[in-house]
């Protein structure tokens, strides 16, 4: 995707002249921006054309806000599917907005945009410090979530209704789709609401963002699952352990689980497509591994072969956010396997394992943790200096403020890129299993 200046120009409700209530050793220029590009191509071509080199706003304080803190009022809501972390942002937000900003009114919308849907019936929930202390120690959204799409109009009706100045919104591509045309509807309208996103998928799909918070706890979780399936593939005769890990249309889970431990032979990924039959397809292989090794442990992100389980008659369903509905790769490769070992009359051991809903609902671990903090202070900063349409996100290692409009999903793993070799170096498994051409 090709960008421009403007495409990173972050918007601001008005001048900040209220003195940040806020201690620190230094505050945050609007001014201090990062380069997009790192490569020495790029900047020479901007050299060449003088042209300002792309850049993104920094995230942190500044020294004048826009908000008064005694008179502001925020809403936080989270949405989509549920991930490690999810309550480490809500405890963040809260603390940064209470104990630093001096915020008093702090409420939660319950069950994602539902909350914000009157005929629903979900009521909003005051979160003070006392109410979110401890959450960080347990997985899941104490303010619950749910998919689907809500009127828009509806929902500002509501924010401005319930008085609130900044909402904050935790969620994924959708989620942060929906912030978009939230934040259209409050500028058409004039309103002084502040709308602030922080990302969440569990995949670490979306571009432009280093990794989303949750996938360091989801690599960790995996590989306990990995470290399962390699005990059972070893403890019989013809062992095989398949697990099938959390990947829609990317693989980074899968290919950064296998990295970590390094007990895993075939590695399945949407980006890489694989041929179940002939001599170069993967049962063919799959049978030679386990005839000269006697096991295998094989990991397959859930998004990976949907080619070979597509019927041409199937109609096509989605699920309430618009995500297409994945057929199970996990028990297709399953019932592959046995039968391809049961027709050339050798008897396997083959035990079936799917984490994924484990995965989600853990809390984080240390790293992620951490993480989540640092995206909950740098979004009240945001929030609190009057920016809005806009996401705070770790690129190439620094906080930056993101316009909403530059995030999408689809960030995948390179087939030719560092990584994927590195895969096929520790797996041992061929570079291709397509038909030779």
């Amino acid at each position: 995707m090709n960008f421009s200046s403007d495409d990173f120009t972050i918007q601001c409700l008005g001048e900040r002249e209220i003195p940040s209530a806020v201690t620190v050793s230094y505050f945050t220029l609007d001014d201090k921006r990062t380069l997009f590009h790192n490569d020495l191509q790029n900047y020479l071509h901007d050299k060449v054309s003088e042209a300002m080199p792309l850049s993104l706003e920094v995230a942190g304080p500044r020294e004048r806000i826009f908000f008064d803190p005694p008179k502001t009022k925020a809403a936080i809501v989270t949405c989509g599917g549920l991930c490690p972390g999810i309550n480490d942002v809500i405890r963040s937000l809260v603390m940064e907005l209470y104990h630093r900003y001096g915020v008093g009114n702090i409420v939660g919308v319950k069950y994602g945009f539902q909350g914000l849907i009157p005929s629903f019936g979900h009521r909003v929930v005051e979160l003070t410090p006392e109410v979110v202390k401890d959450i960080h120690a347990d997985g899941g959204s104490i303010l619950s979530s749910s998919r689907g799409r809500q009127d828009i109009r509806e929902m500002v009706n509501v924010l401005k209704r319930m008085n609130i100045d900044i909402f904050f919104c935790i969620g994924g591509d959708g989620t942060m789709r929906a912030t978009e045309c939230i934040t259209e509807e409050i500028n058409k309208r004039k309103l002084n609401i502040s709308v602030i996103g922080i990302p969440k998928t569990i995949d670490n799909d979306l571009n432009l963002i280093d990794k989303t918070f949750g996938f360091d706890t989801a690599i960790s979780e995996a590989v306990k699952a990995i470290q399962c399936a390699h005990v059972e593939a070893k403890g019989a005769p013809m062992g095989i352990g398949l697990v099938k890990i959390m990947g829609r249309q990317s693989g980074h889970i899968a290919v950064h689980a296998a990295l970590a431990q390094n007990d895993v032979n075939f590695v399945l990924i949407p980006e890489v497509p694989f041929d179940l039959e002939g001599e170069n397809g993967f049962l063919k292989i799959l049978e030679n591994r386990m005839r000269k090794s006697n096991h295998c442990v094989i990991l397959v992100a859930e998004g990976a072969g949907q080619e070979h389980m597509i019927r041409y008659d199937r109609q096509i369903e989605t699920d309430a956010s618009g995500n297409l509905k994945l057929l199970d790769i996990g028990l297709f490769l399953r019932t592959a396997i046995e039968n391809h070992f049961k027709k050339i009359g050798v008897e396997i051991n083959l035990k079936y394992i799917d984490p994924s809903y484990m995965i989600r609902s853990v809390r984080a671990n240390a790293g992620d943790s951490i993480y989540c903090g640092a995206l909950g202070q740098y979004a009240t900063h945001a929030g609190m200096a009057g920016k809005t349409g806009m996401l705070v996100g770790l690129f190439r290692g620094e906080f930056v403020h993101l316009p909403l409009k530059t995030i999408t999903s689809g960030k995948k793993v390179d087939a030719c890129g560092n990584i994927w070799m590195r895969v096929i170096e520790s797996t041992g498994q061929p570079l291709s299993m397509k038909k030779l051409p």
